[in-house]
């Protein structure tokens, strides 16, 4: 009884509840505590986005009440929360910013704006997330990771993100209801840390000793996406739940004997005998099909309410339909939006177009495209995301997506790799020439595969959805350096040039030859060559002197001498270990090199091995800076995993979970190190420990072979140490982030000391 009252507490606070309610909570917990100060006012009706009703640029003003009150009125929630950052932005000089909390105290009465501010959006839909975002970044987010997460995408005008929590109980239930065992639907189940893929079908099952997903967490993750959905919709963030794509149990052919099911191709690189790939499709042809996405949808509106029509459905990931004849492709679509809009009338299809990109030379031509995509007979019925827009943009030959509406898109970082990059030339001039050449471009989005640095370019191009030309990017740099140091009264003009050097250097790359943000050398497995400056696969090249950041360095170094209290700023110390960390990353490529050099021109072994002990203490410093940031640590990651496991068994699992995904992914996959790290933890006991083993086989080789390598020992004995890493775990003592701001400090000075002739 108690719970039900709780309940119907709750129902009626919600149904007495302003719509703009959740903004103000919004302005609390961003401004502390202060959103009394600001009124919002809804300038017009809203309601779910349909096919029959899509969204329109928004806008807002912010403006001083006669009553002394900010007043914010806005066509949409979204418009609202935006307008809030706007005023906080230019009147506070403050900004909300991912991995630290802002060291300045507001004043007690917020000033009000002397004039009045005003925005508006250039495209109606900005969108967030990647589908595999869930994995690289968010795999371990308890609810304090995600409130903290939406309201940054609030702020910066997202109104349009993916809501892939907790799939795994809507697949679960909806099976069931066809008569399934859970043993059979728990089968096809990955563990969280790649959870993305087997709703692609890419992969199904586990593998390793992790055992089976547990039912402890897909509770625990549909729980989590209740509170997800709910403050999503407070925040004027349309949510993009998932739609059934067609992906079933190998089990489902004896429930469904006569069903027209196929088996996917095998993916990444997995052996075709892998028992971890070729998921079962289920033809949309089928009538199960409808009969399972009917369950899918319903079951979500009963859980989480009519909070949306917007639905995810990717059917060919990285993996091309069984046949290219342009009349199934055709029917696979249409029934596909059939069998959607039979569950939901008012469904817009969202599909990624990232396999337009990966396939274009060997199956999606245009014909197939067209095919395919002609499947919703209304216009409005399907939106495309063109994934990789800001390097390789597909609507140009896709005839804009045949006409349909489609969204421009950054992906930017794949994996999580760390290095500094960006594209700003082509992520603020680009979109705006799109939005001008094609007919049907609605909207610009984020797609990144992982949130784990450059922030700056993730809040240009949010804010570029709210310029209707071009952004400015040396005046938004130097504003951008102001708030993200607002807790020092005057910043000395020397961080104002270390920034507009990085905006012009590191941040303004505008060719293709690099897809996305590079991997350093020691991230790689050692090997003599072939891993300098690579372009292709996990690319190690910079795009940059890497000499020219040398002084950017020394300018954030120079500006703390001139103004100490900067040492005493989070977000400060957090970019001079970034800085820092990037000028060591390129330097080690020299004594990589050096020490390779020295073993190809057969120089005596004790040469070798001094060189070599001179690459890994470089790690180990590396390593030691790495730790004085809890952002850079292994240990934070295995920390997040461990805490969703409910027992010991499930913590074991949890973490062979997330030191799998950072390292060599999967075994025989093409993957490892694709999601590398310069973590403090990961340095020290898995990138040194693999370069150690590759200096003493230089030794080995010159002390007993005369000088002969031999390769596959080498391979080997690396391919034993990883998958014992992989499986046993370390107890990373390094992985801890517990020093003051005066040892960053004192770590940075060390290196610039000790280093100075080799960086």
């Amino acid at each position: 009884m108690r719970i039900l009252a709780v309940l119907c507490l709750g129902a009626s606070l919600l149904a007495n509840a302003a719509p703009t309610d959740g903004i103000r909570a919004l302005a609390d917990r961003f401004l502390d505590g202060k959103g009394d100060a600001f009124e919002f006012t809804l300038s017009e009706n809203n309601g779910n986005w349909s096919r029959w009703n899509a969204p329109t640029n928004d806008n807002y003003t912010v403006a001083a009440a006669k009553n002394g009150k900010i007043h914010i009125q806005g066509t949409t929630l979204s418009a609202l929360a935006r307008g809030l950052r706007h005023y906080a932005n230019d009147v506070l000089h403050i900004d909300d910013f991912w991995f630290f909390q802002r060291s300045q105290k507001l004043p007690n009465n917020l000033p009000l704006p002397a004039k009045p501010i005003a925005g508006s959006s250039s495209v109606p839909w900005r969108y967030n997330l990647n589908t595999v975002t869930f994995a690289y970044s968010f795999a371990w987010y308890q609810w304090n990771d995600w409130e903290k997460l939406l309201d940054w995408a609030a702020l910066h005008g997202v109104n349009f993100q993916l809501a892939w929590v907790g799939y795994e109980k809507i697949y679960l239930d909806s099976f069931r209801q066809l008569g399934m065992k859970d043993d059979d639907i728990l089968d096809f189940f990955s563990g969280p840390a790649f959870q993305p893929w087997n709703r692609f079908g890419n992969i199904k099952g586990t593998w390793g000793p992790e055992g089976r997903l547990s039912m402890a967490w897909i509770d625990q993750q549909f729980a989590l996406q209740k509170q997800i959905v709910a403050r999503m919709v407070q925040l004027g963030i349309t949510p993009i739940l998932p739609a059934f794509p067609g992906f079933v149990p190998d089990a489902f052919a004896r429930v469904k004997p006569d069903a027209n099911v196929v088996r996917a191709p095998a993916w990444g690189g997995l052996p075709e005998d892998n028992n971890n790939t070729h998921a079962l499709f289920l033809s949309p042809l089928d009538d199960s099909y409808a009969e399972i996405q009917k369950l899918f949808v319903e079951t979500q509106i009963k859980e989480y309410g009519n909070v949306t029509n917007m639905y995810a459905m990717d059917q060919f990931n990285e993996i091309n339909p069984v046949s290219g004849d342009p009349s199934y492709l055709a029917n696979v679509s249409k029934n596909s939006y059939t069998a959607l809009t039979a569950a939901n009338p008012a469904a817009v299809w969202i599909m990624q177009g990232w396999l337009f990109y990966l396939s274009a030379g060997n199956f999606w031509t245009q014909d197939r495209i067209d095919a395919y995509l002609s499947g919703p007979q209304d216009e409005a019925g399907m939106v495309i995301l063109d994934l990789f827009s800001e390097t390789a943009p597909q609507w140009q030959r896709t005839k804009s997506y045949s006409g349909r509406p489609w969204i421009w898109c950054q992906v930017h970082d794949f994996g999580g790799n760390q290095n500094l990059f960006g594209k700003i030339t082509n992520t603020t001039v680009n979109p705006m020439e799109a939005l001008q050449e094609s007919g049907s471009m609605v909207g610009l989005g984020i797609a990144t595969e992982a949130y784990e640095g450059n922030e700056v370019i993730y809040d240009l191009f949010f804010d570029q959805g709210w310029s209707k030309t071009p952004i400015d990017t040396v005046s938004y740099f130097h504003d951008w350096t102001t708030r993200r140091y607002s807790g020092v009264e005057k910043l000395p003009a020397s961080l104002y040039r270390a920034w507009e050097l990085l905006r012009s250097t590191v941040y303004d790359y505008q060719s293709s030859a690099l897809i996305g943000v590079p991997v350093s050398v020691y991230q790689v497995e050692p090997n003599v060559t072939g891993l300098h400056n690579m372009t292709t696969g996990k690319p190690t090249a910079l795009h940059y002197d890497p000499k020219a950041l040398l002084p950017i360095w020394g300018l954030f170094l120079g500006a703390a001498t001139e103004q100490p209290g900067l040492w005493s700023e989070p977000g400060f110390r957090l970019d001079v270990v970034d800085v820092t960390r990037q000028v060591m990353s390129n330097a080690f490529d020299h004594l990589y090199l050096d020490v390779a050099s020295a073993f190809t021109q057969k120089q005596p072994a004790s040469d070798v091995f001094r060189r070599g002990a001179r690459m890994l203490a470089f790690l180990d410093d590396l390593d030691a800076l790495l730790s004085t940031q809890k952002h850079f640590t292994l240990r934070k990651w295995l920390d997040a995993a461990h805490a969703w496991g409910e027992s010991t068994g499930e913590k074991d699992s949890m973490s062979y979970n997330a030191r799998s995904q950072v390292t060599i992914w999967a075994p025989q996959t093409l993957l490892n190190d694709y999601a590398a790290k310069a973590w403090s933890g990961l340095v020290s006991t898995y990138y040194g420990q693999r370069w150690r083993i590759f200096v003493d086989k230089l030794v080995d080789a010159l002390e007993n072979h005369d000088g002969k390598l031999d390769y596959a020992a080498l391979h080997k004995d690396i391919g034993e140490f990883q998958t014992s890493w992989q499986t046993r775990g370390y107890d990373i003592e390094g992985g801890m982030a517990s020093k003051s701001a005066a040892d960053v400090q004192d770590v940075v000075e060390s290196i610039k000391q000790r280093w100075h002739d080799d960086l």
